[in-house]
């Protein structure tokens, strides 16, 4: 416990945003770290895919209790919390300035007073929206988890290491981008996960509510469509029940990337869901500090729109469809059927998507 406290006071900052992003940010990349290590070491891949989508699950945790862990192990702060409200000192509310307004900072979102006045256990209300954008992030963590860690189990390593896991120091950059990538894509959801409760502006269903949490939906079901044809594929060629040497039906005739595709769309749910919140001015000032002024409009563009920028930027520029294309033009660069399926397929957004968007567009 004492442990636990100090690390809370590490990150008691002012500000409820700061209280939650600054320790999300050093779990993920101290759970990098940790796991590039022996990777590094052994030189294996095994755990890489594994420990990024097992990190997005711990900070999406953290972000949505990390208000609750700080009430439950507030230490001597909730003891001159108590003593306030038996005395019936004012500043308890935060309604005047000194160490009442400090030591209520933590527990912004709980209903610390009265809880502690009652003698009951702390609890912490959460907004709909923020179990909602936790849970789309869970569902989409352990399903891409799960299948990437089959995969690699299945073919024992990832071909995309082959030439970084004998380079420690380009495999340990790899690691901490991946933190990065895990931090970035987090942020929206950290943002209306450190919203105090009882604001107003967060009470309500939003029109960006349904078309965010729509986004993620039809995201989510590509990427799982696009995988399922593809290992229904491989596990077919490896059966020998077909002797095609790339893939080119279901999602795959409409796009070269669908998988990549639908995990951007739903990284943009996610955010268009998040813009619908974080721009009220309520909710930027409950996320600043007390005695600062709200959040800005910029602050709130960069949170929200950082994560799928960032992925639709790496997997089009970085990791995924430059290694790919490399890998299929070195295999399939003088298959005639190759070169037509490359020209004629849009890379990244589907042909059905691309047809609809230039009509309505």
């Amino acid at each position: 416990m004492a442990i636990i406290q100090s690390l809370l006071n590490l990150t008691n900052f002012a500000s409820p945003l700061e209280r939650t992003v600054v320790p999300c940010i050093m779990v993920a990349y101290a759970i990098q770290i940790a796991v590039a290590i022996p990777s590094i070491i052994y030189k294996s891949d095994r755990f890489f895919d594994a420990s990024g989508l097992s990190t997005f699950l711990i900070v999406n945790i953290l972000s949505l209790y990390l208000p609750a862990i700080r009430a439950k192990y507030g230490g001597d702060n909730l003891g001159q919390v108590a003593d306030a409200i038996k005395e019936g000192v004012e500043t308890v509310t935060g309604t005047e300035p000194g160490w009442g307004s400090l030591f209520m900072a933590p527990f912004k979102r709980c209903n610390i007073v009265e809880d502690v006045a009652a003698g009951t256990p702390l609890a912490v209300d959460y907004n709909w929206r923020q179990l909602a954008l936790s849970g789309a992030v869970t569902v989409w963590a352990v399903r891409l988890g799960i299948y990437l860690f089959c995969r690699i189990l299945r073919e024992g390593h990832d071909h995309r290491f082959n030439e970084i896991r004998i380079n420690p120091r380009r495999y340990l950059r790899a690691f901490i981008g991946q933190a990065t990538w895990i931090i970035f894509c987090m942020l929206p959801v950290i943002a209306v996960n450190s919203i105090p409760s009882g604001v107003p502006s967060v009470q309500d269903v939003k029109p960006t509510d349904f078309s965010g949490f729509g986004l993620w939906v039809f995201g989510f079901v590509v990427e799982v469509v696009a995988d399922y044809q593809k290992s229904k594929w491989q596990k077919e060629k490896r059966d020998k029940v077909h002797d095609e040497q790339f893939l080119t039906s279901g999602l795959w005739s409409q796009c070269q990337f669908p998988n990549y595709f639908g995990e951007s769309m739903l990284w943009v749910g996610i955010t268009t869901v998040t813009f619908g919140v974080l721009f009220f001015d309520d909710v930027r000032e409950a996320l600043a500090a007390a005695d600062s002024s709200p959040m800005s409009v910029l602050s709130v563009i960069f949170f929200c729109t950082i994560g799928p920028a960032f992925v639709t930027f790496l997997m089009l520029k970085v990791t995924g469809v430059p290694y790919a294309e490399r890998k299929y033009d070195k295999l399939y660069g003088d298959d005639k059927k190759y070169q037509k399926w490359k020209r004629e397929t849009p890379k990244f957004i589907p042909s059905l998507s691309a047809a609809i968007l230039s009509r309505y567009l």
